[in-house]
């Protein structure tokens, strides 16, 4: 008997979806103390929770015969799993399941936002008539800026359109053909900062995203404009936007999530032109209905048919080729995760080769691996796995081509190479092992180097004229940052050349660009793992 243990609330549709299996049991227990989970836990295969039940390592020490644990919902910072790894417990969420919900509320906050309901609402309770007070505005023919077109943005966008607007979006990693199938002008931030009547965000918390709407990013927007953010709070500067809008800045915003919740006590609060709700973009009858289903049909496709779907930690691959494969698994991530940070404008294709002895291995994993690295920084982390990874490059419209090619690459014994069209051209990465797991970089775009993957690396191209790396060196040392290597590369002499430093610790914004301003420097950035 397969036993199954739900320690949250959970919607009874999917609970009554497991009991159907005469070979599960179901046991819902909520609310446990920690100490009365620990003591439970080990009868249990299955540990279903939400956000409120921790699955760290003393509950997954406890849980001797666990295989799965499995959140319904996105978000699992509440499971350890790199030690669930290490146990060979596979972790499952479930990121779709509250799309619409969430689509659906920020269009509710927009049309609260243009029709000032909510101040009209406590005005009238409050026994008065104004109603000239709240003197509204249409969206008809208005702008709608849509910030990442993920599922979510993308169902914002499908509303926006039938609202009759014009719908402009952004999203860093979308090709221009699947934005235009969806109705939508792909545009930089920039423009649609400047251009957007209303701006909604849909992108996840990242280091690359933290107060991505502030005051200087306000400062290139309209004055009529209105910012809706139901995706995760610290995207915003709230103390920024609070200002903007009681000085008039800007015409208002609508806020389901902060930065810290409870947020009673954030300056958002003080300002009548911000509407705010609890985090309820998920708060949904079907939202919850539809998580819980999620959970159990992905459970019950495990022991029913041995499918693992939607797991943040399971590659398929048989424990004798892992060992040949995982150096090379890493690889590819990095190679991934480099490439996004290269690679310049929408992206329509990816293209991974492999050379060498590596393909006569399942091959699936690393160019698994290679998209979870590129999308990764650019998305919610908790959202992209090797189960779903596929899937997202092609709700992007990003295609994805493999091939293998038998013969050696005339430099190494296995390489694994990667490209990324886009409307700019053409960029591309390779790498390979020294050994059996000494990860190296050996090409960057049309230049050959031989680089060692480090956290904090900065690459810069430029011409090759003497005397730039000293001016580097300098700039770095007199910035108290340590260069840990260096190396070089170049098409001719005299042409132009790539330098690549690894270093002991990033590089804020200024020195960047100070570093930009060196003469002989034509573009430099700052790359990390």
């Amino acid at each position: 008997m397969i036993k199954v243990l739900i320690s949250d609330k959970m919607s009874k549709t999917g609970i009554d979806m497991l009991k159907k299996n005469k070979k599960i049991e179901v046991d819902v227990k909520t609310d446990m103390s920690p100490d009365e989970l620990l003591g439970c836990i080990g009868e249990y295969d299955v540990l279903l929770v939400r956000s409120k039940t921790k699955a760290k390592k003393d509950v997954i020490d406890a849980g001797k015969k666990l295989k799965i644990i499995g959140r319904a919902g996105t978000g699992v910072d509440n499971i350890d799993i790199p030690y669930a790894s290490k146990k060979g417990i596979i972790v499952m969420n479930t990121p779709w399941g509250n799309t619409v919900s969430a689509a659906e509320h920020a269009i509710g906050l927009m049309m609260s936002l243009s029709r000032n309901i909510p101040q009209a609402h406590m005005s009238i309770k409050n026994k008065k008539w104004d109603k000239k007070k709240f003197m509204g505005t249409e969206v008809r023919d208005k702008v709608l800026g849509v910030i990442g077109l993920g599922r979510i943005g993308g169902e914002v966008a499908k509303r926006g359109i039938g609202l009759v607007m014009k719908v402009i979006g952004y999203d860093p990693i979308m090709s221009k053909e699947r934005a235009r199938e969806m109705g939508v002008e792909l545009v930089t931030l920039e423009k649609l900062f400047s251009q957007s009547d209303y701006i909604t965000i849909h992108v996840p918390m990242t280091k690359e995203t933290k107060y991505l709407i502030n005051k200087n990013t306000i400062a290139k927007m309209k004055e009529t404009v209105r910012i809706i953010n139901c995706a995760r709070g610290g995207i915003v500067n709230e103390k920024d936007l609070a200002e903007a809008v009681k000085t008039g800045r800007i015409a208002g915003a609508a806020l389901d999530v902060y930065e810290n919740e409870p947020a009673l006590d954030s300056p958002v609060m003080d300002v009548d032109n911000i509407v705010v709700t609890p985090h309820l973009g998920a708060s949904t009858r079907e939202a919850q209905e539809n998580v819980a289903v999620d959970l159990a049909k992905q459970v019950l496709a495990y022991f029913e048919k041995g499918m693992v779907i939607n797991a943040v930690n399971m590659p398929a691959v048989d424990n004798e080729q892992m060992k040949i494969l995982r150096p090379y698994i890493e690889l590819s991530e990095k190679l991934g995760m480099l490439l996004t940070q290269i690679r310049e404008g929408s992206v329509s294709k990816i293209s991974i080769r492999y050379f060498g002895d590596i393909i006569k291995y399942n091959i699936t994993p690393l160019t698994l691996s290679v998209l979870k690295g590129f999308l990764e920084p650019v998305l919610e982390k908790d959202s992209v796995n090797l189960i779903n990874v596929s899937l997202i490059a092609a709700d992007r419209g990003i295609k994805v081509e493999e091939s293998k090619t038998s013969g050696l690459d005339k430099d190494y014994a296995n390489l694994i190479e990667v490209s990324v069209e886009s409307g700019k051209g053409t960029d591309r990465i390779a790498g390979t092992l020294f050994g059996s797991k000494d990860a190296r970089i050996v090409r960057i775009k049309e230049y050959k180097v031989d680089v060692v993957p480090g956290k904090y690396m900065l690459l810069c191209y430029n011409r090759d004229k003497a005397g730039v790396i000293g001016k580097l060196g300098t700039m770095l040392g007199e910035n108290k940052i340590n260069i840990a290597s260096m190396q070089t590369g170049r098409s001719k002499a005299g042409g132009t050349a790539i330098t690549v430093i690894n270093i002991d610790s990033s590089v804020s914004q200024g020195l960047m660009k100070k570093i930009k301003s060196i003469e002989e420097i034509i573009d430099a950035r700052m790359l990390k793992l």
